[in-house]
């Protein structure tokens, strides 16, 4: 019999993540602070908790997909949280994009309850997420992590082990500061051509086969043409990632400065009202920083 598999969290990545696991067969206690993002997995057979600690509770496997630091430690440390439900022997994924200190931090509380934890945050956005393509970055023990990728195989293509427990954090630090530097970058090269008068769509076609050709232009350039800035994955969260990363950097002594100078001009983004838009939509700051 398949283990039972809770999940917390059913925003634009957690939902279609869990829908892969109900499809799966997996028994599915699921838990959302808003309790009507439950509805379509409950229809699909998964039980709906009311709280964090219920979940743990009827669960042998807890997975999370929240925002930030504060909303993990709120839902695994807090009332009703996973630490006062979850029953020895149990395993904690953690697949939110955080701190990695605050991982470490509350992976050493689990493990006076005897429950592992694994941080495994994820990339490729909503639209890898609805196909089950994601990439996850896995930080924990080897045996634990043999034990859970079978689970993490049906949301992600690309499940990697990289180290002990909040190396997967770090990872998705890393992988948020290529992206964020690929979307200026792209957002600074588009911007050019369109002031110099030249076809956005025909640079794109141009430049996608050589050295700038890349996931980040092929899944965001297009849309940049149609001015489409619906959230794949919305902007203030990867502020969130880049002040996490240069939290990091300082805790460890490296500098980032390509890094604050694109924190900065997403915090400007976030401050004229765009944050819950698409992250691509720093094209436009560009835009107006060029007059146009």
């Amino acid at each position: 019999m398949s283990k039972t598999i809770g999940f917390i969290g059913l925003g634009i990545m957690g939902k279609p993540m869990a829908k892969h696991l109900a499809k799966a067969g997996y028994p599915l206690v699921v838990y959302n602070r808003t309790g009507s993002k439950a509805q379509e997995l409950v229809e699909m057979g998964a039980r709906q908790a009311t709280s964090p600690k219920e979940v743990a509770r009827q669960s042998d496997i807890i997975i999370i997909m929240v925002s930030d630091s504060p909303e993990v430690e709120l839902v695994v440390l807090g009332k009703d949280g996973v630490i006062e439900g979850v029953k020895s022997g149990s395993t904690v994924i953690d697949m939110s994009s955080i701190s990695p200190l605050v991982t470490q931090k509350i992976g050493v509380e689990l493990a006076k309850r005897n429950v592992a934890m694994i941080d495994a945050p994820v990339s490729g956005g909503e639209i890898g997420a609805i196909q089950g393509t994601l990439s996850i970055m896995v930080g924990g023990d080897e045996g634990v992590f043999n034990e859970v990728k079978p689970i993490l195989d049906r949301m992600g293509k690309n499940v990697v082990r990289v180290g002990a427990i909040g190396a997967g954090g770090f990872t998705k630090l890393s992988n948020q500061i290529i992206v964020a530097a690929a979307l200026e970058a792209m957002s600074e090269a588009l911007v050019l051509a369109k002031k110099a008068g030249v076809d956005m769509t025909l640079v794109y076609e141009a430049i996608k086969g050589g050295m700038a050709g890349g996931r980040t232009l092929d899944m965001k350039a297009p849309k940049l043409v149609q001015r489409n800035f619906e959230p794949g994955f919305k902007i203030d969260l990867h502020l969130k990632d880049l002040k996490n990363a240069l939290q990091a950097g300082r805790s460890l002594g490296v500098a980032l400065p390509a890094t604050g100078l694109i924190h900065e001009l997403f915090s400007a983004c976030s401050a004229q009202g765009k944050g819950q838009k698409d992250h691509s939509v720093i094209f436009t700051l560009i835009e107006q920083l060029a007059g146009m």
